[in-house]
């Protein structure tokens, strides 16, 4: 009887254990993505008023993305390949949580960090050192955290000698520098990538390339959008090829590449 008990609790651990490994970081189940616009310019709110009254106000559907799935386990990595307007950036909006979609869901577990568009929540009017705080604030971490990482920030941004001063004042580089550091230094478990892996110089660019990389060695989440194919395929397991807001392929980084690299050539005859 006792040794019925035993194997009863060994088999319920390999099931919660199983059950662990299967869990997924990221889940987009069947998602599609509209937006609305307008057929006419109206230039002022007065003249959107009045055509509303008068019912001239014709507003039509946009189809970002249709009907798009796909699921992640932590550490794994997935590209987010396609031609401009294709709705890859949508779709990092979606995961992000900036944007809900019109259909499906998608579901995250875990902190993340969204390389979306850099310094797009600093306060130009504050000092650098302020907006190292409100950022983190804005990415959901206690001032104590931030306050425990902000050596690290401000030397990996390479701004010593500029946190005292407003933003304002910043060259786009140095925003976009201050905004990587401060994203990837908060231990975020999944990190989303629209092609800001360029910023700085090229000595700051190697630094960025390193820190992703002992980022994806400890088992942080990327989900990235790039045309540098390359880049796409060093940093990813999966991809996932969007063509007029549709799901061409999607599977091994290899392959789906090759496809996509295949159509663009055709496009090109």
């Amino acid at each position: 009887m006792k040794k019925n008990n035993q194997n009863e609790v060994v088999a319920n651990e390999n099931v919660a254990i199983k059950s662990l490994e299967e869990e997924y970081i990221i889940e987009v189940d069947n998602v599609s993505m509209e937006f609305y616009t307008r057929d006419e310019k109206i230039d002022n709110l007065k003249e959107l008023i009045v055509r509303l009254i008068k019912g001239k106000a014709q507003k039509k559907t946009v189809q970002v993305l249709k009907d798009v799935s796909f699921k992640l386990k932590k550490g794994e990595s997935i590209g987010l390949i396609g031609h401009n307007g294709a709705g890859k950036s949508t779709l990092l909006k979606l995961i992000a949580e900036i944007y809900r979609p019109t259909k499906g869901t998608v579901k995250v577990n875990g902190k993340v960090a969204p390389l979306l568009n850099l310094g797009a929540g600093f306060d130009p009017e504050s000092t650098a050192k302020e907006n190292v705080y409100l950022n983190g604030a804005i990415l959901g971490y206690p001032k104590r955290e931030i306050a425990k990482k902000y050596k690290e920030i401000v030397e990996f941004a390479e701004l010593e000698d500029h946190m005292h001063i407003p933003i304002k004042n910043f060259s786009s580089g140095m925003v976009a520098r201050l905004g990587f550091a401060i994203a990837i230094d908060v231990n975020p478990d999944i990190l989303l990538v629209d092609e800001i892996l360029s910023v700085g110089d090229e000595n700051f660019r190697r630094k960025c390339a390193q820190k992703v990389n002992e980022l994806r060695e400890n088992g942080v989440t990327f989900v990235i959008v790039s045309h540098n194919m390359q880049q796409i395929k060093s940093l990813c397991q999966k991809a996932i090829w969007i063509e007029n807001s549709e799901v061409m392929a999607y599977g091994d980084v290899g392959e789906v590449c090759e496809k996509y690299q295949e159509y663009c050539k055709e496009q090109k005859k």
